[in-house]
């Protein structure tokens, strides 16, 4: 069956058309036969995807009681109609000298797709309003569900008040493809403005009530310029204030906290530099703080009378904490104020008047860092809020307001839903604002966290590394290697996969999973070095992490070979493709979605979207020859053989920008063509016509494309 052949029963799997296409670098020649599937405008490659879905759906008909199931367990769990904890807001002073202070919150409403934007007037900034009651003066800012209307996919890429709260600053994607429209409106008439502007990118700041900067990317989907626009004005004239002519760095534009400066942030993967531009004087040249440097990463948080930078020069791989003047130009005015400590990794600080914030992370887990201020703002002796659970995962929200005594937390565990505090930091006390609902199941009761195991366990790694891994099951889930279980993983971009609950998680628990998150090489939960070991002449680490990984869970009785499931998305999606090459036996079945998984025809084309910007994370395949022959050693796509695979579930969306549908399409098909599955390990390709990197937006289409995923999953290794 060809791809053109649609027409035909699904019950046979489609065979993509082979045609020669030769690629030539570095002396090595390879002939791609499924490059053709690049092309979205080729009617046959439309083809070849549909006839791939009508396949997949017949594959996996079977499952439909099951899917139903996955959603309706999701869904009676789920509070569908809620409320996020208020955040405290107040607004410069308009004509009238009165300055507004307001709550936002967001809304859910049973049978909505999206958040509602609202806000109310507030008195007292230390107490919210009762989130259990109606609020008075509550005032509906963006209903994302009417703003979505009949489109089938819809993104917000910003949502930013101004300065004196009286308009929204918005940015809408209906495509899935990153390319927002910025827009508009008036919150005290409720009228949009004219201003429209397409095309832009993430992130925007407000200077006053009439100045926004914003961004925009080039033809790769790198954010490159910012812009100026004075509200009212035809956006066609607006000057750019930034651009980046290095094609490895991307730009982002922000407000700092104390609203007092518009913070302009270029960076590569290895390299920072960033320029400020005061809010009141909106058309100056924004200034350097310190130039680049290679291999110098540094982060910039406006403190009132100083600055405070978060970086990594001098040899602090895992970060120092140091100030400067306001007006500081050069590296050599930093003063340290936190040391550097191997193995403490400082991920963050945020400034307040009368408190500075770390966020950190240290023996794999995360910890927020307070220190105080004096009373001309030098930063005093600081201390860790400290928490029971042996694992959990912690962060501060950044607040909007420089003067308070208060800082919001989030704090979640492998058991304990997502939960919201206010840390006061006179008093070193927690309040618990809201834990997220988890409701009662119809059929097995109320959720007991006590009835479940969480541990953070150790795999040994090829070299003798020690690789961490957070656990969970229910606990009359017997360990006696009986059990079917899921271990996920990503492993790359210092990117790190905490441990947090997940309401849909309870669909496996409760059908006697063990669920596991490998925290592997390539990622930062253990620090600089952690990252440093899994990218580029390094990267294969990050995949017998895994590898290890999973083969210590068969060996502590967690679970099977033939009972293991392995999932990962994006560079994770790399991590699936790589270890089904590498270990084939070790897994029962894998899910890659949106997968990377033909890095190296990605990498040597500067011309696609993102490539040059990744070269510092993967190396340089096109101008380095020993990189490229690296790369080609792990690339899932050129190193698929003759032999059993795990059944394979690849899933994609057609207007992703940053791993393009290409890759899974190309990577199905030689699996296909190549590969000696009988029918009990199926090889499946599923699309979404309409969604981006993210798969589809809303959360009920969300729950049903996880109750697809986890249906096959479960169906797998049962």
């Amino acid at each position: 069956m060809t791809a053109q052949d649609t027409h035909i029963a699904a019950t046979e799997p489609p065979i993509a058309e082979r045609r020669s296409f030769i690629r030539t670098h570095h002396g090595d020649t390879f002939d791609d036969p499924y490059e053709w599937l690049r092309d979205k405008n080729d009617p046959a490659v439309i083809s070849y995807l549909e006839a791939e879905n009508s396949y997949t759906e017949e594959q996996t008909r079977h499952l439909d009681g099951l899917r139903e199931e996955i959603f309706t367990d999701i869904r009676s769990r789920t509070k569908e109609t809620d409320l996020s904890v208020p955040s405290y807001t107040s607004h410069l002073p308009g004509p009238d000298g009165e300055a507004p202070a307001y709550w936002y919150y967001q809304r859910t409403i049973e049978g909505g797709e999206y958040p509602i934007f609202c806000r109310a007037p507030a008195a007292d900034p230390q107490t919210p309003p009762d989130i259990a009651a109606d609020i008075p003066g509550e005032e509906v800012l963006l209903d994302s569900n009417a703003e979505a209307g009949d489109n089938e996919f819809f993104s917000l890429g910003a949502f930013s008040v101004s300065p004196g709260g009286g308009l929204l600053a918005y940015a809408v994607d209906l495509m899935g493809n990153e390319r927002y429209q910025l827009r508009l409106r008036n919150l005290v008439t409720g009228e949009q403005l004219p201003d429209v502007i397409s095309d832009v990118a993430y992130g925007l700041a407000w200077a006053g009530d009439d100045q926004l900067f914003y961004t925009r990317a080039d033809d790769a989907w790198r954010p490159f310029q910012i812009f100026r626009h004075a509200l009212g004005t035809d956006s066609s004239t607006d000057p750019v204030i930034f651009a980046e002519p290095d094609e490895r760095y991307w730009v982002s534009v922000g407000n700092s906290r104390d609203r007092e400066w518009i913070v302009i942030h270029a960076g590569s993967k290895l390299t920072t530099e960033v320029r400020l531009l005061s809010s009141g004087d909106p058309t100056a040249e924004p200034r350097i703080v310190a130039p680049r440097r290679q291999g110098v990463e540094y982060e910039v948080e406006p403190a009132g009378d100083r600055l405070l930078i978060l970086h990594n020069d001098g040899g602090a791989e895992d970060f120092a904490l140091a100030q400067a003047p306001l007006d500081a130009s050069s590296h050599e005015q930093w003063q340290t104020v936190l040391d550097h400590q191997p193995g403490v990794r400082l991920d963050e600080v945020d400034a307040y008047a009368d408190f500075v914030v770390v966020g950190l992370r240290r023996n794999g887990l995360t910890g927020v860092h307070i220190i105080p201020r004096d009373g001309i703002g030098d930063l005093g002796e600081g201390w860790d809020i400290e928490f029971a659970e042996p694992l959990y995962t912690v962060g501060s929200f950044s607040g909007s307001e420089y003067a308070t005594g208060l800082v919001r937390l989030s704090y979640t565990s492998l058991v304990t839903p997502g939960s919201v505090y206010d840390y006061r930091v006179a008093d070193r006390e927690l309040i618990l604002r809201k834990i997220t609902p988890v409701l009662a199941h119809p059929t097995k009761g109320a959720y007991r966290p006590e009835g479940y195991v969480q541990v953070r366990d150790w795999a040994t790694a090829q070299d003798g590394t020690k690789i961490p891994i957070s656990i969970v099951y229910a606990k009359d889930t017997p360990i006696d290697g009986s059990a079917p279980a899921l271990i996920y993983g990503y492993g790359s971009y210092e990117a790190s996969m905490d441990p947090s609950f997940q309401i849909a998680r309870l669909s496996l628990l409760d059908r006697g999973f063990v669920y596991a998150i490998a925290h592997i090489r390539g990622g930062g939960e253990m620090g600089r070095a952690w990252y440093s070991g899994g990218r580029t002449t390094t990267k294969i680490n990050t995949f017998t992490d895994f590898v290890d990984a999973a083969r210590y869970l068969v060996s502590a009785g967690y679970t099977s070979a033939d009972r293991l499931a392995a999932r990962g998305a994006s560079a994770g999606g790399l991590l699936m493709g790589a270890v089904a090459n590498l270990a084939p036996d070790a897994f029962r079945a894998i899910h890659a979605g949106v997968p990377f998984v033909d890095p190296l025809t990605s990498i040597l084309m500067p011309e696609l979207p993102l490539t040059v910007t990744e070269w510092e994370e993967w190396g340089d395949p096109l101008h380095d020859p020993e990189i490229y022959a690296y790369m080609k050693s792990y690339s899932p796509y050129e190193n698929v053989e003759a032999k059993d695979y795990p059944a394979i579930l690849a899933t994609t969306s057609l207007n992703d920008t940053r791993v393009l549908f290409t890759e899974p399409a190309k990577w199905i098909a030689a699996l296909r063509h190549t590969a000696t599955n009988g029918p009990d390990r199926p090889i499946l390709l599923k699309t979404e016509m309409q969604a981006g990197h993210g798969g589809v937006s809303g959360r009920y289409q969300g729950w049903k494309e996880t109750a697809f995923e986890f249906a096959w999953l479960i169906d797998q290794v049962s």
